[in-house]
């Protein structure tokens, strides 16, 4: 299996910034798409942005573009997001999403996080 640990998350004023850290550990083969969601409030889940093993990047709402930066290490198997100018309609619960396999022969599979709190509120 894979776990998903976030971290990160807070309460923070408008216009500041927060950066969430993901770790990837577990049974790894390799991990193709890495990932963070959010889930607004009374909203279902949705893409924020996604960033593939060869560093393209997607910023799924307009909003975010410029203000949010999506990164990972492939090494360590994490993946990070940089989230400055944060205005109230940020506030949600993050989660991490990677598309992995566990073994070379398995099938790909998304896993996720447990989700981290974010908060921008003044």
């Amino acid at each position: 299996q894979v776990q998903l640990v976030e971290s990160g998350g807070g309460l923070v004023e408008p216009g500041g910034s927060l950066r969430l850290s993901c770790v990837a550990s577990g049974n790894i083969n390799m991990i193709n798409t890495m990932g963070w969601y959010r889930q607004r409030p009374g909203s279902r889940r949705e893409l924020v942005a996604a960033i593939t093993s060869d560093g393209r990047r997607d910023y799924a709402e307009d909003a975010v573009k410029g203000r949010f930066t999506i990164s990972r290490d492939n090494a360590e198997n994490t993946v990070s997001l940089q989230m400055n100018g944060l205005e109230p309609e940020d506030t949600a619960v993050y989660y991490c999403m990677v598309y992995a396999r566990t073994t070379r022969l398995s099938g790909w599979n998304d896993y996720w996080g447990r989700g981290t709190q974010v908060t921008v509120s003044s």
